[in-house]
């Protein structure tokens, strides 16, 4: 090769080199995000995850990419779509509830993972401590263990003159017994009889309707289980077609025509989960962001509903609510 040639081809190459880079530079971060219920039941909760994303620096489209994987309320496929995700490399995993960061953490050690929870991630497994999670994972928890009672506390104010109210609960779900427990004493304490139905699928659901509604069961609590989330419409049609008050832990439930709900604000939780998403995608560590405790609880009542069950909202029980929807 003469000295010429090798000039232009250095030159050719120099030239090449700068525009590569910028190619590989602007290639925005992938995000795997792995849930275990369904898109259509997780509007409001994918927003709040995106606020959260973009008051770190990040806004999907523009510098960010996000792979998502539904497990559309079926457990035994959160497997399988957390491996997915592991090959596609993404650079970090997102995750909401217990069974979705179970999985995620058992398909990799060493892509980071924040999780959404309800419950102690410590006692699940998921983390060594609060403070110190250790490994490649943290994230999230909000408040849920003694929801359920208070829920049951609520439906009482609702509804003061039923006696026979019904838990609907999945027992597949680690927080099922404990659920049930506390259901059941806030029951006797407040001289009511609970009822416990089960259901693992949406044709349980409609069976556990059917003694519902054979049983003359006055009212309704419904567990805050991945199934039930993915079957809120379901649950809707049935409670108001059969003219049942029901509550239920988060707000898809009112939203989409359900009489009522009370827990932990899902949408917060995220918020904060899509805020250490992006400070991950900035290099911090898993190990180094201890896990956070989202505390805020929200009450919301649709009044189209409880007039079309033929209930009057109690003006004690309206002047707490943080949410009516008319």
């Amino acid at each position: 090769m003469n000295r010429r040639s090798f000039v232009s081809l250095l030159g050719g190459a120099m030239a090449a080199w700068p525009l590569a880079a910028v190619a590989q530079q602007s290639t925005p971060p992938l995000i795997g995000y792995l849930n275990s219920e369904s898109l259509e039941a997780n509007l409001s909760g994918l927003t709040a995850f995106r606020k959260g994303l973009s008051e770190t620096g990040y806004v999907e489209g523009q510098n960010v990419a996000i792979e998502y994987r539904w497990a559309e309320g079926q457990a035994d496929r959160l497997p399988a779509l957390a491996a997915d995700l592991v090959q596609h490399r993404v650079a970090v995993i997102a995750t909401l509830a217990n069974i979705a960061a179970v999985a995620a953490k058992a398909a990799t050690a060493t892509i980071p993972i924040v999780f959404t929870i309800g419950g102690d991630p410590v006692k699940i497994g998921l983390v060594a401590s609060f403070n110190r999670p250790g490994g490649n994972i943290t994230g999230v928890s909000f408040l849920s263990s003694a929801v359920m009672a208070k829920m049951l506390e609520v439906m009482h104010r609702m509804v003061p003159n039923i006696a026979v109210i019904a838990a609907l609960v999945n027992p597949d779900n680690p927080q099922a017994e404990a659920d049930t427990k506390d259901a059941q004493e806030a029951a006797r304490l407040l001289g009511l009889e609970l009822r416990v139905l089960n259901a693992r699928t949406a044709s349980e659901i409609d069976a556990a309707f059917a003694i519902l509604i054979q049983r003359h069961v006055g009212a309704l609590l419904i567990e805050g289980d991945p199934l039930f989330v993915s079957q809120v419409k379901q649950l809707v049609v049935l409670t108001v077609r059969h003219t049942i008050p029901a509550i239920y832990q988060g707000r898809d439930f009112p939203d989409a025509g359900g009489l009522m709900s009370y827990g932990a604000s899902r949408t917060d939780a995220m918020r904060l989960a899509g805020g250490y998403t992006g400070r991950i995608l900035k290099g911090e560590k898993p190990a180094d962001l201890p896990v956070q405790q989202s505390t805020k609880v929200e009450m919301i009542v649709n009044l189209r509903t409880a007039k079309t069950l033929g209930i009057q909202v109690p003006p004690t029980l309206l002047a707490q609510t943080d949410e009516v929807i008319e």
